[in-house]
Formats: C-alpha cells, sequence, structure tokens
C-alpha cells in the first residue's frame, strides 16, 4: 500500500518539537529551536521536552509525559511537523504509552515526522501505522544538526523544496555488492531494529523493499550480531537491496565493512557503504516509505517522487 506523503513545509508553518528518548542539552536544544525560527517557522516545544526521569536519568521525563507530548502533537491540527530533540534511549517505552492512541494518531491528516537513532522505533510504527512517508535524519537537538551547515541545509531543502533532494549520496559511498534494484524504502538504526523483532505492531519491511541500516558505538562483533539475528528472522529475506549508512564509533572501519560484506554480501543484492546518513559529521535526511532505485555502482539513492508532496 502506497504511503501518504505530508505536505512540504512554507514559512509561518506550525511546528513541534518533542523528546521521546534521552534528556536533551538546554544549549543544543535552544539553538536548535533558533535554526528553526530562522527559517521562519512558528516553533511550539512540548511541555516535558526539557523533562529529566526522576530515577532514570537517561531518559527525558516519565514515559507517560514523553508520549502525552508526542500525541498531543501529532493530534494537534494547527502543527504540520513533528521534530524529534534528540534520540539516545527511550522510544521503545514511549511506545508502550501510544497503543492506545495509534489509531486516533492515524486518523489525522498526514504530518511531517522527523527523527533518526532510537527514534527507528517510533519510524516502524508510525509510518506504516499511519500510512505515512516519514523522515529519518538530523535531530534538531543535537550537534549534529546545530553545528553542521551541511546538514542542516539538507533537511530544511527536504522539508521546503523536497524536489530538489531526491538523489541522495555521501562522500565516502561505495558499492559493496554492485548493481541496481528498485523498492520502497525501510529500516534505520540497526540495533532499534532488532529490538523490534516479533514486537505487535512492528512489521517486517515490505516485499521488495530497500533496506536502510546504520548504527553507533556498536562493536564488529556486535554489528555481525544484529545482522546475523535479523538474518536468522528473516527480516533480509525480500529486500531488493541494501543502503547502508554510517558506523560512527563502531570500531575500525575496515573491521565494519568486513563484516557486513560477509553477512550481507550473500543476499546477492546490490548494497552501497556510507550512503551518507545516521551518525556523524554527515547526515542526510532520508524519506522511509517512498519509492526509490538504488545503484550501487553510482552510489545513488533516487527517489521516484519528492518525500512530501
Amino acid at each position: 500500500m502506497q504511503r501518504r506523503r505530508p505536505g512540504r513545509l512554507r514559512p509561518g508553518d506550525r511546528v513541534a518539537v518533542v523528546a521521546p528518548a534521552g534528556p536533551v542539552s538546554d544549549g543544543l536544544l535552544d539553538g536548535g529551536l533558533a535554526v528553526l525560527r530562522s527559517w521562519g517557522l512558528d516553533v511550539v516545544t512540548g511541555e516535558h521536552v526539557r523533562g529529566r526521569h526522576r530515577t532514570l536519568r537517561y531518559l527525558a521525563g516519565d514515559d507517560e509525559h514523553r508520549a502525552e507530548d508526542l500525541r498531543r502533537a501529532w493530534c494537534d491540527p494547527s502543527v504540520s511537523a513533528v521534530f524529534c530533540a534528540r534520540g539516545g534511549y527511550g522510544c521503545l517505552r514511549t511506545l508502550q504509552h501510544l497503543d492506545l492512541d495509534l489509531a486516533a494518531m492515524a486518523a489525522q491528516p498526514p504530518k511531517i515526522f522527523v527523527g533518526s537513532s532510537d527514534v527507528t522505533a517510533l519510524h516502524s510504527v508510525l509510518g506504516p501505522r499511519c500510512g505515512l512517508v516519514t523522515l529519518f535524519g538530523p535531530m534538531i537537538g543535537t550537534a549534529a544538526f546545530v553545528d553542521h551547515p551541511g546538514n542542516r541545509e539538507h533537511l530544511r531543502r527536504t522539508l521546503f523544496e523536497p524536489e530538489s533532494t531526491t538523489v541522495l549520496s555521501g562522500p565516502a559511498v561505495e558499492p559493496l555488492v554492485g548493481g541496481t534494484a528498485r523498492g520502497v524504502t525501510a529500516g534505520g538504526n540497526l540495533s532499534l531494529l532488532v529490538s523490534g523483532l516479533g514486537v505487535p505492531g512492528t512489521p517486517a519491511p515490505p516485499r521488495g523493499a530497500i533496506a536502510l541500516v546504520e548504527d553507533v558505538d556498536e562493536a564488529p562483533y556486535r554489528v555481525d550480531h544484529f545482522l546475523t539475528h535479523l538474518l536468522r528472522a528473516g527480516w533480509f529475506d525480500e529486500v531488493a537491496g541494501i543502503a547502508l549508512g554510517s558506523w560512527h564509533s563502531c570500531g575500525p572501519p575496515g573491521e565494519v565493512r568486513d563484516v557486513v560484506l560477509d553477512r550481507l554480501g550473500p543476499l546477492g543484492v546490490p548494497v552501497v557503504w556510507e550512503l551518507g546518513f545516521g551518525h556523524g559529521d554527515h547526515q542526510l535526511t532520508v524519506p522511509l516509505g517512498v519509492p526509490a532505485e538504488l545503484d550501487a555502482d553510482a552510489g545513488t539513492l533516487t527517489l521516484d517522487r519528492p518525500a512530501l508532496a
């Protein structure tokens, strides 16, 4: 089933910023909010966006509060887009408190949703359940957004001028397995994809998908572990191609590359290394749920149409 495309942003649109996972640095959050306002947007924040869990300090406030901020922003008809402030950990816990709200959220008009890393857990549910294209991109309360003009500009163009970001490629891209493939984009952070296996309401990639996979702070043997688990669970069985993102702080890049080639090369589908999304300095905004062509030899992912209407 083809997913709906939210409308592109225009100056004056209202957008909401929420923190569904880890706690946010006040300085980085203020910097990110200032950037959004410089784009002409009317920015509101969730009530608990600067929160901190009472005992579990790695969470941005209580689970119920994080979920409520997201639900309110999503169901507010005046809000055109919801931005996640940062990842870290916590979205899986947030989802536990959204189960009863998902039908109401799915009934809302199409809305832009932006986030990456731990937010993969939300993409994996909200995208399919709401039938929406979502954006896997830099989060506004992080250094990758505040301190990197290129990342900010690519997100801005995706939001306001989506026809200008239909061809995606990164500076370190190269083919691991050559060839071309067509399919609908799906995936995100590797460890979160593993966490979604077997969970009701978290579907596997659609048949013939272009799988997007990246991670951070995972040793090569753990990357091997996660990929092997997904392979044994059948997650990769029907993918048409694989676009790999960054592997920031995952050990020597050559070792990670060897692991990925060993695990995914035998699938016989095109595989491209370092397309340019994920963690690290270079973070493209990549739509999930859109038809696209992966050309591993050219190192490009080309969307059939802009991510936003």
